[in-house]
């Protein structure tokens, strides 16, 4: 059955009768709180001045029109003031949304618009030597996110994890260890180890300044090739990354691409004498920059006075390299919002280095996490880690199992499903800007806008499917689509009720959402379409049951639920989160 998207099929039947263009039309299309309105809105304020009559005698007009030519999918079109109200017929609209639901399975909302462009997406990018922190978190779970819904979309992807393994906290690292580390004693701590060596060395340096200069000068070093240096600082990565490998096994994720600033160390030379080459590079008090005043922006600073090179200096290497490698069409960058100057200075330098490919490059960023004692310092050592929180999560979603349902079968797995996957929905419920403030009542709420709410919705309705075994042999619980529809196994004019519509109309979005989150780079549309998905759903479930001696009754209402559960399982799939079976 040929999937119908009814917002653009309304646009469509507008332009026809007003010569407007469909797209702009479209965007116009309103969705009232109360389908007794309307399913559909259209306002005829912004055609008053196209078709030179009042809005009221467009909206009248136009309704005129549509229903004398109305196609069977359209109940109704009625105008209210300046508004066009579009009434649905609930048998078609709910046979065309689960049909569509149904036949694609878990690809529902995929498409192919994305076939041919290749994006590029750098998220989580710890430091190393470093804990990997909940100030990584935030671009971790959105840079995950987007990469899966660009995927989703038909794009060619290649995720980038661009350690920070370069860099003065390095001079630092390796000046503390040669005065006061242990090798069996970093062998046996790992990262904490080094995170302690790089608190001691702070404590020192206020003591004596003259350490720094120790610091700097093994910076230098290392960027001339000393061989003890470098052979320390590849001790210190590959410690770093025994913590990094567990928290991603956990956190599900992979990378295309494993990088480092290091990388680029040969080719900053060549960087600075290409500035120069082009009439950008100046020197400003010994260093060398690129003025951006013109642009309202401090200086890029690209070389310091010693000759060491700087973060702006390796992330324009980086870029130059990743489109001669990938010939992106785009290129995005997740990280925290205080890093908006530094990707505003180099893109710009990438810019006016007369790349045409520059305006690919794009900065994405987000809010941070906010906790009652302010915000963290690596400087300091009071960083929250990112297994300890994991950790947590797990143990009191735990909790909450053994206190509502002890007999739980693999609830250890289940508690690592749930707690993990609420603190992903956590921050991506809001707009990726948002700060979040983090609380774990909240978070690990089953109620309400949360993580667990949606996957104990989810459950239920494999619950609900799994009991129906036995009330309904046909139905076979492993291709839920497949069987449900064959042979028009169910009748849509049971499924007219306005609980049922509601949840129909949700689904029917849902694509749309998905589009609108890539086009915005916004996770947060989809999660919202989920939450209220899973109310919709659980509002029909209360009203309607299910399970009924009725066999149209229950096929249609049955059908409706492998629907929703699909659509919560991709949904959460986009987001990085699992979708348990039982809760």
């Amino acid at each position: 059955m040929e999937t119908l998207n009814f917002t653009s099929a309304i646009s469509e039947i507008l332009a026809a009768h007003t010569g407007l263009p469909q797209a702009e039309l479209e965007r116009c299309l309103e969705t009232p709180a109360d389908s007794k309105v309307g399913h559909y809105a259209f306002p005829c304020f912004n055609l008053a001045k196209v078709l030179k009559k009042s809005p009221q005698v467009i909206a009248s007009e136009l309704a005129e029109k549509i229903e004398a030519g109305r196609p069977g999918w359209l109940g109704q079109a009625v105008a209210t003031n300046a508004y066009i109200n579009f009434f649905l017929n609930r048998t078609a609209f709910a046979n065309n949304v689960l049909y569509s639901v149904l036949e694609a399975g878990t690809e529902y909302g995929s498409s192919e618009e994305g076939f041919g462009k290749k994006i590029l997406v750098e998220y989580s990018s710890p430091n190393i030597a470093k804990h990997f922190h909940i100030g990584h978190l935030g671009t971790t779970i959105i840079g995950r996110t987007l990469d899966n819904i660009y995927r989703f979309l038909g794009y060619e992807v290649t995720s980038i994890n661009f350690f920070g393994d370069w860099g003065t906290q390095f001079g630092k690292l390796i000046t503390a260890y040669l005065k006061w580390g242990s090798k069996e004693e970093i062998e046996k701590t790992e990262i904490a180890g080094l995170v302690k060596l790089y608190v001691k060395f702070h404590e020192e340096a206020d003591k004596d300044p003259t350490l720094n200069d120790e610091a700097r000068a093994w910076v230098v070093k290392m960027q001339n090739g000393d061989e003890q240096g470098i052979a320390i600082w590849k001790w210190f990565c590959e410690l770093s990354m025994l913590e990094y490998d567990r928290i991603y096994e956990r956190l599900q994720i992979s990378f295309d691409v494993l990088s480092g600033e290091s990388h680029y160390n040969d080719k900053m030379d060549a960087i600075a004498q290409l500035l120069a080459q082009k009439g950008l590079l100046q020197e400003s008090d010994g260093a060398k920059i690129v003025d951006l005043e013109a642009y309202n922006m401090p200086p890029c600073l690209i070389l310091k006075r010693d000759g060491g090179t700087l973060y702006p200096t390796r992330d324009i290497a980086a870029a130059i390299d990743r489109y001669e490698r990938f010939d992106f069409d785009k290129s995005l960058y997740v990280t925290g919002n205080e890093q908006s100057l530094h990707f505003a200075q180099w893109m710009k330098v990438v810019e006016l280095m007369g790349y045409p490919w520059a305006s690919g490059l794009l900065h994405i960023p987000y809010g941070m996490y906010l906790f009652e004692s302010g915000k963290m310092s690596t400087r300091r050592g009071d960083v929250i880690k990112i297994e300890d929180l994991l950790d947590e999560a797990v143990t009191k979603t735990l909790e909450i199992i053994n206190e509502k349902n002890p007999d739980l079968p693999n609830k250890e797995r289940v508690a690592e499903q749930v707690g993990i996957g609420a603190l992903k929905f956590n921050k991506l419920y809001n707009s990726r800007m948002k700060d979040t403030m983090f609380d774990w009542d909240r978070i690990l709420s089953f109620d309400g806008e949360t993580g667990p709410y949606v996957q104990y919705t989810h459950a239920r309705a494999c619950s609900v499917l799994k009991k129906s075994l036995s009330a309904d042999s046909r139905l076979d619980f492993g291709e839920l689509g497949l069987a449900l529809i064959s042979g028009s196994t169910f009748d849509a004019g049971l499924l007219s009720d306005d609980e049922s519509f509601d949840v129909l109309r949700i689904m029917h979005d849902f694509p749309a959402k998905i589009k609108d989150a890539a086009e915005k780079y916004e996770p947060f549309i989809i999660a919202r379409q989920l939450v209220a998905l899973a109310q919709a759903y659980n509002i029909f479930y209360h009203k309607h049951q299910i399970i009924v001696d009725d066999e149209p009754v229950r096929r249609a209402r049955l059908t409706l639920t492998a629907a929703v559960k699909l659509v919560l399982k991709t949904g959460l799939g986009l987001l990085g989160i699992s979708a348990p079976v039982v809760m």
